[in-house]
C-alpha cells in the first residue's frame, strides 16, 4: 500500500514541483541558519558583530526570490532569446575580471569584483548563461533536424574559451564545475559514448596537467589522501584535518546548535567551503543526511520535470541545472569528507556567497517556470485554487 501510494505520488507532475520549491526553500532556510553559527565567531572577531555575514546572506536570498518568482513567468520564447546572448554575456562578465584593478584576489584565485559593500562573483553567473546558451544551441539543432552538425563541434569550442578565461583567474573549482556541465549536456545531447568518453578521457587528462604543473595545487591534491601527516597537518592538511575531526565529533545528534569548537579558528571557510563540516558537527549525522536528502530530492525534482519538458531548450537547460547542483555539491561534500581535494566550491543553497545563490535561485526559477508552463501542472494548480 505503501509503494503504492508513493508511485501515485511521484507519477504527478505538479508534485515535482512542490519537491522542488520545499527542497530549495529547506536548504535555503538550513543554510540561513548555519551561515550564522559558522560565521558569527569570524564576523564578530573581523566586523564588530555576530550579524554581519548572516545579514548579507539574507539580503542576497531577499533579492533572489522576487527574481526567481521574475524568471519563473517568462515565456519559453523570451527563454530562447536570452539563450541566443548567453555565450556573449558569460565572455562579458568574465572579461571584467581581467580589467586591471577590477579583479579582486582572494586565496589566490582572482574571482570577485569589489563593490565596496559587497562583493560579485561572474563565474557564478557564466554557469548559468553558458548552461541557457548551449541549451538554445542544442535545442535548434534539434528542431531544425541538422543532425549532421557534430555536437562537440556546436558547444565545445565556446565552453574551453569560458573555462580559459576562469583558469586565468586560478580558479580550478569553477572550471572543474564548468567542464562538467559541457559533459553533462553533451551526454543528454545524444553523444556516442565512444566519444564522450574519449572526451572524458582528455578532460582527465587536461585536469592532471593542470595539477601536475603546479606545486600548491599537486600537494593540495595529495594532502586528502592523510592530511593528519605530521608534515601537511599544520600546513595544507589544517583545513581537510580539521573538518573531519568536526564531523567526526558530532556522532548521531551533533554537539547542538551553536556549539561548533572548529569554528572558533580551527576551520578556515567554514561558512562556506566547508559548511558541510559545521552541520556535521552540530546537527551530527542525522544533520548531514537530512542535507544529503534534501539535496537528492532537488536534483529528482529537477530532472523529472526535464523529463517532461516539451520545449526542447527547456529539457536541456533543466537537465544543465540538474548536473550543475549534482556535480558541485559532490564536489563540496567530497572536500569536506575528505574524498577529494579541496576544490573550493559552495554547497548549493547552503553555503555562504552572495553571488552562488542569486544565480543557482536564479536557476531554479527557470525550472519552476519549466513545470509550470506544463499544463498538466497548471491544471492541477487550477483545481487546488478553486477548493
Amino acid at each position: 500500500m505503501a509503494i503504492k501510494t508513493r508511485e501515485t505520488f511521484l507519477a504527478k507532475p505538479v508534485n515535482h514541483l512542490y519537491m522542488l520549491l520545499i527542497s530549495a526553500g529547506a536548504l535555503s532556510f538550513l543554510g540561513l541558519v548555519m551561515v550564522f553559527s559558522a560565521s558569527s565567531i569570524h564576523a564578530l572577531d573581523t566586523r564588530g558583530t555576530a550579524l554581519a555575514i548572516v545579514l548579507r546572506q539574507f539580503l542576497f536570498l531577499l533579492l533572489a526570490l522576487p527574481l526567481a518568482a521574475f524568471l519563473a513567468r517568462l515565456s519559453g520564447k523570451k527563454w530562447n532569446t536570452i539563450g541566443k546572448l548567453g555565450f556573449i554575456i558569460s565572455i562579458l562578465v568574465l572579461l571584467i575580471l581581467l580589467i586591471p584593478g577590477v579583479g579582486k584576489t582572494v586565496n589566490g584565485n582572482t574571482n570577485w569584483i569589489n563593490f565596496k559593500y559587497f562583493d560579485v562573483q561572474p563565474s557564478e553567473f557564466a554557469k548559468f548563461f553558458m548552461i541557457l546558451w548551449a541549451s538554445h544551441q542544442l535545442a535548434r539543432r534539434e528542431v531544425s533536424g541538422k543532425f549532421d552538425t557534430h555536437v562537440l563541434k556546436l558547444i565545445a569550442p565556446a565552453f574551453c574559451f569560458v573555462l580559459f578565461l576562469v583558469m586565468l583567474g586560478r580558479d580550478l573549482g569553477t572550471a572543474s564545475v564548468i567542464a562538467v556541465i559541457m559533459a553533462g549536456l553533451l551526454f543528454v545531447s545524444g553523444i556516442r559514448l565512444r566519444v564522450f568518453g574519449t572526451l572524458c578521457a582528455v578532460g582527465a587528462l587536461i585536469f592532471a596537467a593542470l595539477v601536475v604543473t603546479s606545486s600548491y595545487r599537486m600537494q593540495r591534491f595529495l594532502v586528502f589522501l592523510d592530511p593528519f601527516a605530521p608534515e601537511d597537518y599544520k600546513d595544507l592538511g589544517w583545513q581537510p584535518a580539521h573538518s573531519l575531526l568536526g564531523l567526526a565529533s558530532g556522532g548521531l545528534f551533533g554537539v547542538g546548535l551553536g556549539g561548533s569548537r572548529q569554528k572558533w579558528g580551527n576551520l578556515p571557510e567554514a561558512h562556506t567551503d566547508f559548511i558541510f563540516s559545521v552541520i556535521g558537527e552540530e546537527l551530527g549525522l542525522v544533520g548531514t543526511l537530512g542535507v544529503l536528502i534534501l539535496i537528492a530530492t532537488l536534483i529528482y525534482s529537477i530532472f523529472r520535470i526535464a523529463l517532461r519538458a516539451q520545449d526542447p531548450m527547456t529539457r536541456y537547460a533543466c537537465a544543465g541545472i540538474g548536473v550543475w547542483i549534482a556535480v558541485q555539491s559532490f564536489l563540496n561534500i567530497g572536500s569536506a569528507t575528505s574524498l577529494l581535494p579541496v576544490v573550493g566550491v559552495t554547497l548549493p543553497l547552503v553555503s555562504y556567497g552572495g553571488s552562488a545563490l542569486v544565480a543557482t535561485i536564479a536557476a531554479l526559477g527557470f525550472v519552476a517556470g519549466a513545470a509550470l508552463r506544463d499544463p498538466e501542472v497548471r491544471q492541477e494548480i487550477v483545481k487546488k485554487r478553486q477548493k
